[in-house]
């Protein structure tokens, strides 16, 4: 299982340690082929996060942490424009040198291009910070947009929600788009979901490999959800009696087969409400429901909301985040680098 160690510097704004678990994580558990060990390790002199939300963090993993780490993520910290501790940086060199994938965002990318590492690559920052980072490491090639930007294997960029883009990067190297829209929509709806609404869902399918696993049919499941599939075809596929794969399914998913089709199906209706405009009737169709009435009231069920009202949501949640990320970028590029508080990320 891949490795992913994030390093936390004092002063660390909490949403980004939470943004790489959340991301990660809703990753695995949307998908049967998908697993990381994630590892939260600290930095000497390392006091608490700080602002906004700072909250206290427990955790056995120090720089050593990072020595078998097949990627290291570095949040933005406090203390970014001091030179970094003699340890983080020999931990950061020795992990490039032994060929770990090296990420950061925010202000993250200052402690990373300080040890030298970006020395005539390409990095991005925050946008308030991008002409700060030029200044103070003219060796780096500093993306003025901070955009994602890949200059394997050292990946980096802004640090809005605690990096998602970044980890959202990552996730399409390690399994490909797919696997990564799925993700970012599934973590768009937890980012969004009102504090007090019970989740319609339940809880997500989740598949936990072993050594005889059903990944192969769930994959040819999900690849034909427009055929009326029954428990014998299912069965016939993973070369198993009904009975067994009942027992199959239950043990390595939570779910019976049936359980688990009807909300593989649920979630690419989903998918193509929020990214298409095809209508109810040719979506019902792709997803096995066959009738409107029948997608409505599975996806009523299992959403707590119609169709079309999803698609009009959606859409709304979507402009709505992208004009107030809008909003926030543009004032903050217009003052000096310097003058922005130590603490962002």
């Amino acid at each position: 299982m891949p490795v992913i160690a994030v390093l936390a510097l004092d002063g660390v704004p909490g949403h980004e340690l939470t943004g790489p678990g959340m991301c990660f994580g809703t990753a695995a558990r949307h998908h049967p082929h998908v697993a990381y060990e994630l590892r939260y390790c600290t930095a000497p002199g390392f006091r608490g996060t700080g602002s906004p939300a700072p909250f206290a963090l427990d955790t056995p993993w120090g720089l050593e942490g990072l020595a078998d780490a097949d990627t290291v993520l570095l949040p933005g910290h406090a203390g970014f424009r001091d030179e970094p501790d003699p340890g983080v940086t020999d931990a950061l060199r020795a992990a490039a040198d032994r060929g770990a994938r090296i990420g950061a965002f925010g202000t993250g990318t200052f402690t990373l291009a300080a040890t030298g590492l970006l020395d005539g690559r390409r990095a991005a920052t925050g946008r308030q910070y991008a002409a700060e980072l030029a200044r103070r490491h003219p060796l780096t090639d500093v993306d003025p947009e901070g955009a994602v930007v890949d200059a394997d294997p050292f990946h980096s960029a802004a640090g809005v929600l605690g990096g998602l883009d970044l980890c959202l990067h990552l996730i399409t190297l390690d399994h490909g788009t797919p696997v990564a829209i799925e993700t970012e929509r599934q973590v768009f709806l937890q980012l969004h979901a009102p504090a007090d609404a019970e989740d319609a869902t339940g809880p997500a399918p989740c598949h936990r490999a072993g050594p005889h696993s059903l990944g192969p049919t769930i994959r040819w499941m999900e690849a034909h959800l427009d055929r009326p599939l029954t428990l014998n075809d299912i069965a016939d596929h993973a070369g198993l009696t009904v009975r067994g794969l009942n027992r199959r399914f239950r043990t390595e998913t939570g779910l019976t087969p049936l359980q688990y089709l009807l909300r593989a199906r649920v979630q690419a209706a989903q998918r193509l409400l929020e990214r298409g405009d095809e209508p109810v009737e040719r979506i019902a169709a792709r997803t096995g429901f066959g009738t409107p009435a029948n997608l409505r009231h599975h996806f009523r069920h299992h959403t707590g909301t119609g169709p079309r009202v999803y698609r009009t949501a959606f859409r709304s949640m979507v402009a709505a985040l992208t004009w107030a990320e809008g909003k926030q970028a543009g004032p903050a590029e217009a003052g000096p680098a310097d003058s922005a508080d130590d603490r962002s990320g």
